[in-house]
């Protein structure tokens, strides 16, 4: 399956836009538009994985240990963490990448920070 991603609510809008004018065919949903303004971790891990959509945000502090106790009992399609130091061109150039040459199943379960 094609690798889809969704935005955390603390992730850079300008990446999402980025990654979408560069291929306006990723799959790529912002925060807003999956509603997950003020939810918790644990939340936002449950809908992205009902969705079969990886998860890209840049919380390294709370979201690692949200993802390690996600997975003991449910399943996701991953998660990406983005340093808030990275070019977001780097950024964008990465999540392509990713997007071409991985599927969704090599992300279940997964945790990466970027750069890789």
């Amino acid at each position: 399956m094609t690798v889809r991603y969704q935005a955390d609510a603390d992730l850079n809008q300008a990446i999402v836009t980025g990654v979408l004018r560069r291929e306006p065919k990723v799959d790529f949903q912002t925060a807003f538009a999956a509603g997950l303004e003020g939810l918790k971790d644990l939340e936002v891990l449950a809908i992205a994985a009902q969705q079969k959509r990886i998860l890209v945000s840049h919380d390294r502090k709370t979201m690692p240990s949200a993802f390690a106790e996600f997975i003991i009992s449910s399943q996701s399609s991953g998660v990406i963490i983005v340093s808030r130091k990275l070019l977001i061109e780097v950024v964008i150039e990465e999540l392509l990448l990713i997007g071409a040459a991985s599927s969704l199943e090599e992300w279940v379960n997964r945790i990466a920070k970027l750069p890789l």
